[in-house]
């Protein structure tokens, strides 16, 4: 550098100005696409524990990274769409946690894009994975299998009521995915424990009622809710009616407990958001999907509350209380 242009340079670093004309650009933040089928006022803190799982992977929003949220308000034939918008944002991973319809939506929208889900049923079951252990193509998650405890839940309700003859059964026709296993299931348990099942149907918030106004007519003494993340959202509405109708009633989350429903037997959903944020940042830090396996979350929960069971003039026999992970009183 000539002695000139060094006295320009040493002139600008003193005075601020600016020595270059090209400056170094900033690296653009990745994008993660966040699919859900509820709202985030219903899945705040399954919202929460996602971002802790990013966070522990080093990614914060609004830090180093983005985030496309895409809701369908409880509308599954809407995630179709929201994530073929996702797909044409071109956003560096999509995560589906919390639905099987919304994860089986992301397939479908894109062979490349990498997606991370945390559903409820078996992912093989339903066609989103070839196996948990090598997942293969552009999918990958977590699962807590809550779908396949259908039977047991059904075993539980035959304990807390053993001389019902009908249990009704409440599952989402828009969620054929679950919604059919789970009939299926629940036949074959019932069929074992001499017990007659009946099929209630409810999409929206105005089947609820028509649903369980069917129960007496029916003759069902209890009710199984079916895992869905519809049912889960409008978990205090189920128990509400529950209560009303004098109906014991088991659902797949501990939500239903703890809004005041009887009782809950399944998997640990704000773990499995948790673990759906840690998958998700590894894949940004550049780990494929499928070489990536299926998280599987071993941790069951029953809970049981105490208060519902006495305004239902239930006596919770010891040995289920016993085994019970939490007692609401």
């Amino acid at each position: 550098m000539k002695r000139r242009d060094l006295v320009k340079f040493a002139a600008g670093v003193a005075i601020g100005w600016p020595v270059f004309t090209t400056h170094a650009q900033q690296p653009v933040r990745p994008v993660i696409g966040f699919l859900g089928s509820a709202s985030p006022e219903r899945w705040a803190d399954r919202m929460q524990t996602f971002h802790q799982g990013l966070s522990e992977v080093g990614y914060v929003e609004g830090r180093n990274v983005a985030i496309e949220y895409r809701w369908a308000e409880d509308h599954n034939d809407r995630l179709s769409a929201l994530a073929g918008d996702l797909v044409r944002r071109q956003v560096s991973v999509i995560s589906a946690p919390g639905s099987t319809p919304a994860a089986i939506a992301a397939k479908g929208a894109t062979t490349t894009i990498p997606i991370v889900f945390a559903v409820g049923s078996d992912p093989v079951k339903v066609g989103l994975v070839a196996s948990l252990s090598r997942p293969g193509g552009n999918i990958t998650g977590v699962t807590t299998l809550t779908a396949e405890l259908d039977p047991k839940r059904v075993e539980l309700l035959h304990e807390l009521v053993p001389t019902n003859t009908t249990i009704a059964v409440l599952i989402n026709p828009t969620n054929p995915a679950l919604a059919e296993p789970t009939a299926k299931d629940v036949q074959a348990a019932a069929r074992i424990l001499g017990r007659r099942i009946y099929i209630l149907q409810a999409s929206t918030e105005r089947d609820f009622e028509a649903a369980f106004a069917t129960l007496a007519q029916v003759g069902a003494g209890a009710l199984m809710i079916g895992p869905d993340a519809f049912y889960t959202s409008h978990a205090q509405r189920l128990a509400e009616l529950a209560l009303r109708h004098a109906t014991p009633a088991i659902a797949a989350v501990r939500e239903f407990p703890m809004a005041g429903g009887l009782m809950s037997y399944g998997g640990n959903f704000l773990k499995a958001h948790r673990d759906a944020g840690v998958y998700t940042g590894r894949i940004l830090k550049g780990e494929k999907p499928a070489e990536l396996p299926v998280e599987q979350s071993t941790k069951l929960e029953l809970v049981v509350n105490l208060k519902t069971a006495n305004a239902l003039g239930l006596t919770v026999p010891l040995l289920l209380s016993a085994r019970a992970d939490e007692i609401i009183e």
